[in-house]
């Protein structure tokens, strides 16, 4: 998919495809050992080899993935899984919206562009300067589409020939997270949003335990969607 997009022996193309490699590689650290637990459960399930592999290369949708697996298990129609995904990875949309001046001009990579915006990915990419290339973000999305690949025929090569505890990996997405958190509050400094977040996920666990993700990031979202107008009807 590169291909079209950064033309190879160009010293430019190589200097931005070494940036997105040093860029990327946080989210390689989370995205390898998680793709191998998703690839080791899927496996381990009873799927053949070869579905997990296709998941990660033309799902590629993390937690809806994980969420998949016990839903094929117990027989559930593609239809409400895939009706699942959407309603899990919804939020992607305001992502591709907050980057629309940054996308490619290639047809074929605006469009691998948005498929390879997860939310590590628009976390690595909302904190560079708006000089960096659109070239370079496709190639950033490109290496983490990489790196959860990868870890996921990792763990399907260790799900087809050992049994293996997986059991506490899952963690290294909360590392992942917590560390994105952290460089996002180094460029942007927004801790009036983190206190808000903090605060409604807090009432909404109080409130409605079983929906209290789901709660507080509507309230979030629409807060977000509310705040412009509200800043620009106080402005002089």
């Amino acid at each position: 998919m590169l291909a079209p997009v950064i033309p190879p022996r160009s010293p430019h193309a190589i200097r931005s495809l070494r940036a997105a490699l040093t860029r990327s590689v946080p989210v390689a650290l989370g995205y390898v050992p998680l793709g191998a637990v998703f690839g080791f459960v899927f496996v381990q399930a009873g799927a053949d080899w070869w579905m997990p592999v296709l998941a990660s290369l033309l799902v590629y949708a993390g937690a809806a993935q994980f969420m998949m697996v016990p839903l094929l298990v117990s027989g559930t129609p593609l239809g409400t899984l895939a009706l699942a995904a959407l309603a899990i990875n919804f939020r992607h949309v305001f992502y591709g919206l907050a980057l629309l001046h940054r996308q490619a001009k290639h047809p074929l990579a605006r469009a691998y562009q948005s498929f390879t915006l997860t939310d590590e990915t628009f976390a690595i990419v909302s904190t560079t300067d708006n000089h960096v290339s659109p070239n370079q973000l496709v190639a950033i999305g490109a290496l983490n589409h990489l790196w959860w690949n990868l870890g996921t025929m990792l763990g399907v090569a260790a799900g087809v020939t050992l049994e293996l505890n997986v059991a506490g990996l899952d963690f290294a997405l909360t590392a992942l997270f917590t560390v994105l958190l952290v460089e996002q509050l180094r460029t942007h400094g927004r801790y009036g949003m983190l206190a808000l977040g903090l605060v409604a996920y807090t009432l909404a666990r109080w409130w409605q335990p079983e929906h209290a993700l789901l709660l507080s990031m509507l309230f979030t979202v629409t807060l977000g969607l509310a705040w412009p107008q509200a800043a620009s009807r106080t402005r002089p």
